[in-house]
């Protein structure tokens, strides 16, 4: 198997939170605005979007710049979001009473984030 292949060889750092105690759903509506963008632009729009996950994502940005940075030794000013994706995790179930005697499930979902971040090219 060669994990060298990709995208010819462009250096990207990656940032992973597992477990979130939110659900995919939520996430992807704020992963969708900074997808894309420069990560200083990226940080603006996380900082003011009025979202539960935005404080979740913001974080997660933050440990990928940093491990840009120190791991990977890229620029901060050339960073780019190339990915940013939410997966569904593992739902856990609980029970809560209801009429008659019955009961109603109830799921907390939680979610996978990935950011992943590449150099941007000097001639763009």
């Amino acid at each position: 198997m060669e994990e060298k292949a990709i995208e010819n060889d462009v250096a990207q750092a990656k940032a992973t939170l597992k477990y979130a105690r939110i659900s995919s759903r939520k996430v992807k509506i704020v992963a969708d605005l900074i997808r894309g963008k420069k990560v200083q632009e990226a940080l603006a729009i996380v900082k003011f979007a009025p979202k539960a996950s935005s404080e979740i994502i913001e974080k997660l940005l933050n440990s990928a710049i940093a491990n840009a940075e120190n791991n990977h030794f890229m620029n901060r000013s050339n960073l780019v979001v190339s990915e940013i994706y939410a997966n569904q995790g593992p739902t856990l179930k609980r029970i809560r009473p209801a009429a008659k005697g019955s009961a109603v499930r109830i799921r907390k979902r939680t979610s996978h984030i990935t950011i992943v971040l590449k150099e941007e090219e000097k001639g763009k």
